[in-house]
């Protein structure tokens, strides 16, 4: 029998308890002081029976949010890659096939600008025996209409066969097919005594336009176009007679006007670096280079191309050449006929070693500076291959030549007027 009194007894009991670790007791939920994770045996249903308290418990563990913010970037990395690659393809897709995409689903290109967005101010000319076709072209050529065949199309579909007059003309830019008409038939913009020649014009072609603007006899611009009166040494002014916009005054002589031409044309030539002796060749090939290439970009290429036969004695074998020499360079196409390739004349660069005779047409800057200053390239052989654009591959052998001929051939069978 202890004397301890009971009551004693019993606090002492209570003191060993409290003093017992929390593991010896099974019943017991151990738990973990706030801020810090709790045991992984502590459980929601110990909060409902008492055992622990949210206090006990601690916060939660906060996320990890590097790890989180680098598993972000990883997903929107796939993403964006999945969507280029979708994106891509269907790039491709458009830039290869956007013409028969459009023709199947209806989108078709307007022919025609809108109304109210015509701009700035340029010249048309035209010429006796021009029609409502070779006009149509001569509008898309300076900016005018949006395509080739607009003008000439409002004409039909409106049944309008009009009386144009020759003469240089004012208009703008981007004109509907329809403004366009209304501006040729007003009198105030017929300009007086102002020529406008395009570059890629022949003698013949220069005359007879000059003749129309000017009212001027065109026996007497013929009698004028002697190269002997004018310092050179050569059969015809072929080439001389500069590309541009010209003004005089009323009393101006057919022989004032032939000198203006040629005034320009040395002074183009001048600009370039032409030596005096050197004159006719540069027309010479820049004349060809004005034919043959489709925009002014690939000039200096086709400059390269003709220079790099040259030096390996190729014959050039430009159909620019043959269509002239055989009087066909202005049928509309830019195929040449086997009369034209296989006919023996001066100017035919299939059958005649080195240049032609003499130019083939007028030369404007940028064709006599590219004859001057050739891009560098080893290149023999060029075609283009969408007449719509001027799309023109340059090639340096001759398979590569013949995958290109073949393209060309290709989008001329889907394209059959656009005058291949």
């Amino acid at each position: 029998m202890s004397d301890t009194p009971p009551s004693s007894r019993r606090a002492a009991r209570e003191a060993q308890q409290q003093a017992r670790p929390a593991a010896e007791d099974p019943g017991r939920r151990p738990t973990a002081p706030a801020g810090e994770t709790p045991p992984e045996s502590v459980v929601l249903d110990d909060l409902f029976t008492g055992r622990t308290t949210t206090d006990a418990i601690g916060t939660p563990p906060r996320p990890n949010k590097r790890r989180r913010r680098r598993g972000w970037w990883i997903a929107l990395i796939i993403v964006v890659v999945i969507v280029g690659g979708v994106a891509g393809g269907g790039l491709w897709v458009w830039n290869t096939y956007e013409d028969k995409i459009r023709a199947f689903m209806g989108w078709e290109e307007p022919k025609d600008y809108e109304a109210g967005i015509a701009e700035g101010e340029t010249t048309v000319t035209i010429v006796s025996g021009d029609t409502g076709r070779s006009i149509s072209t001569t509008l898309f050529n300076a900016g005018v209409t949006k395509t080739d065949t607009v003008f000439y199309d409002y004409l039909i579909s409106t049944g309008q066969n009009p009386d144009f007059q020759p003469g240089a003309f004012r208009l703008q830019f981007k004109m509907t097919a329809k403004a366009a008409l209304a501006a040729l038939e007003d009198p105030a913009n017929r300009m007086e005594n102002t020529v406008q020649l395009r570059e890629g014009l022949t003698e013949k072609q220069t005359l007879e336009r000059t003749a129309d603007a000017l009212g001027l006899p065109l026996a007497d611009l013929e009698a004028a176009a002697d190269p002997a009166l004018y310092g050179i040494a050569a059969d015809s002014l072929e080439g001389w007679l500069f590309p541009a916009t010209y003004t005089f005054l009323p009393d101006t002589t057919a022989a004032d006007v032939i000198r203006t031409f040629v005034d320009r044309a040395v002074q183009s030539l001048d600009a370039a670096g032409v030596p005096v002796e050197d004159r006719q060749r540069i027309l010479t090939i820049a004349s060809i280079i004005e034919r043959e290439a489709r925009s002014s970009d690939d000039f200096y290429k086709v400059s390269r191309v003709i220079q790099n036969r040259l030096d390996q004695g190729m014959r050039l074998q430009m159909d620019s050449t043959a269509q002239y020499g055989y009087g066909e360079l202005h049928d509309g196409t830019v195929s040449s006929s086997s009369e034209a390739l296989e006919d023996e004349n001066a100017w035919n660069t299939y059958v005649i070693d080195g240049l032609p005779v003499g130019p083939i047409a007028n030369p404007g800057d940028a064709a006599i500076d590219a004859a001057m200053h050739p891009a560098d390239g080893t290149w023999l052989y060029f075609v283009t291959v969408n007449l719509d654009t001027g799309e023109t591959v340059f090639t340096s052998t001759l398979a590569e030549h013949e995958a290109a001929v073949a393209q060309w051939r290709s989008w001329c069978t889907d394209h059959p007027d656009s005058g291949c």
